[in-house]
């Protein structure tokens, strides 16, 4: 054969390497997932839609991307694994032509109040080195300018021994450190409000004592009563100065009350170490309430909260100490770093520069680096991480998105779509779990699944193109196009909510009046200042339900009976109906089967490798001992009635037997939120991002409250259930309550009765009110950024 006839059949034959160019998934049946195959091209843009809880997570998250994360585990030592979260194969039959998965999801950075913007990404280290080199004065390495780093010094002597010689040898150590002595790197200092704990003009025999769990007659209350520290029917304020000192800061000592063992110590710490160590958010809301309301935080008055000592604030180049280019706006920091020129640190000055660009580039330049981390939302926690991403040179990864455009104004989305797209047109696949139309209309491959929720849902409705989607009769194809009109008639105020001189984080000294008793959206380009004035701005306080974006915590023991409260009223019905203890009809109390301790499975633990689940054989996976099983309300156990859909609950509580109606009202609520396929025994884990802020929702619409506070409520929601959100919004109004929404959704602000649209720009170009009135002269003048996107989504 010629060298000419080998070239032409090695053209015409293309090389195997070549071939592997779709992701195979067949088979999958994590969660609800239904027996799903699909083959999804690489080097492509893929969105994956559907109502919420029908399944995109269950096959993106949970079955391709974990797979990809388990196989690289994989590869390294039997030692490494045992160091690293150990990941279960999913249930699919076959997974090929996976790529290593970079995962970008909404999970909220780490709420430690010593993580910030800065330190959860390279910026704040490469600071630090930049201060160090260049400070003036010079005050040491790098860890001088770290607020997580305390100074350290100490000398004393060692002994070495060589051979059978041994000299003691003096020896000295230091580290500088950057952390305030005072309040220990965390910026501000707590103090408790001592009215919140005790009334001062009572007795302890009268009851002075207002911490919850510290009631008259109960054990934490007869410690400090029969102490005899002080004289328990004197009024605490007369007591002398020692005697108040033993009531509040006593060391602990052990001493007997009523012939019992105890150890006594001063209310104030006895607090501190019982309800202010705790993770807020885990706390019971009365807890909450109170550690609101009894704890203040301030600013600490040596570092003036920058959380620096003071040779880290002292030291400056160009007249800019660290604290101050950390409080700066990252856009403005980033213009500061290109005005230093040293060639000595030139490749630092660049590659700090270019992670600055990169806040800017993906909308998050009104940030700043002292930002603390827990207070981002989940939106801007996913953008923070994907800043990493930007600059990568890796290529042919898959990166996996979860909803990108959550908590971005219609017009930051394009900006968000460019990046997207950047991202695969460097060679990699590029998954999306998406909503909005105007991110799903960039797709080059669409995975619909559906039809609905829960059991109703976990099949591929459709796979193809953008316009193939359009003419498809998927509910998402139904509903791509759909456009809200503007309010012909909007209702009337009933009042007005007055906030003057709002100057919470960027507001900048706002007047507004916020009109009652009708749906108000704020709206505005992400950072403009919104959040600050809905959640920084009203009063917190009697009337008030405030329905922020934290997340719901839950380990797989909880449910939406449990978090919800719906088990309560279920297992007095039960106890009721058969004579027996309520505790019997918990799987986390007396009535958990003893071999599975109520979770309905056996794990195994193999080290390094996955641990196996394996149904209890003792109860059958049900959680409960089996002679539980035998009392029934209504001719059902209690397993079948936490198997039960919200729905079939809601009719199973209303009429007959097991008629309950403080059961039947819970869920009410739920089916109305759009949560009526939910089984009410689902374990929260299990759960979508949004069907757990619709959860969080209708436990909060329970609250006795005239105005309600709601924090991009469409957040996580389909097309179609946006819909059904506006009739629940509307019901609320209708019922005399008063609704502040903030929101980006085009179809929420044509719904609204008053919209208020602050800007024009975010961070310090932000914070002032640049529109109030109805969403028709918000359209109409077109004079605001959120105008003209409205004007065009409802074609006006």
């Amino acid at each position: 054969m010629s060298t000419a006839s080998r070239k032409k059949t090695a053209a015409s034959t293309p090389d195997a390497a070549d071939r592997h160019d779709l992701i195979r998934v067949h088979g999958a049946r994590v969660n609800n997932l239904k027996d799903v195959s699909v083959e999804l091209p690489k080097r492509r843009l893929t969105v994956f839609t559907g109502v919420s809880g029908s399944g995109k997570s269950s096959l993106v998250f949970d079955t391709i991307a974990a797979e990809s994360r388990r196989l690289i585990n994989e590869t390294y030592s039997a030692f490494v694994q045992g160091f690293m979260p150990t990941l279960a194969r999913p249930e699919v039959d076959v997974l090929e032509g996976l790529t290593t998965a970079i995962i970008v999801d909404q999970q909220r950075l780490g709420a430690d109040p010593r993580s910030t913007v800065g330190t959860a990404t390279d910026a704040h280290a490469m600071l630090r080195i930049l201060f160090s080199r260049l400070g003036d004065p010079h005050i040491g390495p790098p860890s001088a300018f770290s607020f997580n780093v305390p100074s350290v010094r100490a000398s004393g002597a060692i002994t070495v021994e060589r051979g059978e010689k041994s000299k003691a040898v003096k020896k000295s150590f230091s580290r500088a450190g950057g952390m305030c002595p005072r309040c220990e790197g965390m910026g501000s200092v707590t103090d408790l409000d001592l009215t919140q704990l005790y009334d001062a003009a009572k007795s302890l025999d009268e009851g002075a004592l207002t911490v919850p769990g510290y009631k008259a007659g109960g054990w934490n209350y007869r410690l400090y009563s029969e102490s005899g520290f002080y004289p328990a029917d004197k009024p605490i304020g007369k007591f002398t100065k020692r005697e108040l000192h033993d009531f509040l800061y006593h060391e602990p000592t052990r001493m007997k009350i009523a012939g019992i063992n105890m150890t006594y110590e001063g209310l104030i710490p006895r607090i501190q170490k019982s309800m202010l160590a705790k993770d807020k958010e885990a706390m019971q809301p009365h807890i909450r309430e109170f550690v609101d309301r009894a704890v203040t935080f301030t600013a600490c008055p040596d570092c003036g909260g920058t959380r620096l000592a003071e040779p880290a604030r002292t030291s400056r180049i160009d007249g800019v100490s660290i604290a101050d280019a950390c409080a700066m706006q990252i856009s403005d920091l980033a213009a500061w770093v290109r005005g230093v020129d040293d060639p000595s640190v030139a490749p630092l000055l660049a590659a700090l520069g270019h992670n600055l660009d990169s806040f800017v580039e993906i909308g998050l330049g009104y940030l700043s680096l002292d930002r603390p981390s827990g207070t981002l939302s989940g939106g801007e926690s996913q953008r923070v991480k994907m800043i990493r991403q930007l600059g990568s040179s890796l290529t042919d990864v898959t990166y996996v998105f979860d909803e990108p455009t959550i908590g971005l104004h219609p017009h930051d989305i394009q900006r968000m779509n460019e990046l997207l797209l950047q991202l695969r047109d460097k060679g990699n696949t590029v998954l999306v779990v998406e909503h909005k139309p105007e991110l799903i209309a960039i797709a080059d491959h669409v995975v619909d699944l559906g039809p609905g929720a829960g059991a109703g849902g976990g099949t591929v409705c459709f796979e193809g193109t953008v316009a193939e989607l359009r003419r498809s009769d998927t509910v998402t194809g139904r509903h791509l196009d759909d456009r809200a009109k503007v309010k012909d008639k909007v209702r009337t105020p009933t009042g007005t909510l007055e906030l003057r001189g709002a100057d919470t984080h960027n507001l900048q000294n706002v007047d507004v009046d916020i009109p009652l008793g009708v749906l108000v959206v704020v709206t505005g380009v992400a950072g403009s200042g919104k959040s600050s004035l809905v959640h920084g701005s009203i009063p917190v306080g009697a009337g008030v339900v405030s329905i922020d974006q934290s997340g719901i915590r839950g380990s797989r023991r909880s449910n939406p009976a449990t978090y919800t409260g719906l088990l309560e009223p279920i297992r007095k019905a039960f106890a009721k109906a058969n004579g027996v203890k309520p505790a019997l009809f918990s799987a986390n109390s007396e009535g958990a089967c003893p071999n599975c301790n109520g979770l309905g499975v056996v794990y195994t633990d193999l080290a390094m490798m996955a641990g196996v689940a394996t149904p209890c054989e003792e109860c059958e996976g049900k959680g409960f001992e089996a002679s539980v099983l035998q009392y029934r309300l209504g001719g059902r156990d209690i397993s079948e009635v936490l198997a039960m859909p919200v729905t079939e609950a809601e009719e199973f509580f209303g009429t007959g037997d097991a008629r309950t109606p403080a059961a039947h009202t819970v869920l009410g609520r739920l089916a109305d939120v759009g949560l009526g396929y939910l089984t009410i025994g689902q374990p929260l884990t299990t759960l979508s991002g949004g069907e757990r802020q619709r959860l969080k929702l209708a436990t909060h619409m329970a609250d006795k409250g005239g105005v309600y506070v709601l924090d991009e409520p469409t957040a996580g929601l389909h097309l179609a259930d946006v819909e059904q959100l506006l009739g629940l919004l509307d019901g609320l109004v209708d019922s005399g309550k008063s609704v502040i929404v903030v929101e980006h959704h085009q179809a929420v602000m044509a719904h609204a009765d008053w919209i208020i649209d602050l800007g024009p720009g975010a961070g310090h170009d932000g914070g002032r009110v640049v529109f109030e009135g109805t969403p028709e002269d918000l359209v109409a003048g077109r004079a605001t950024v959120t105008g003209r996107h409205l004007a065009e989504y409802v074609g006006a």
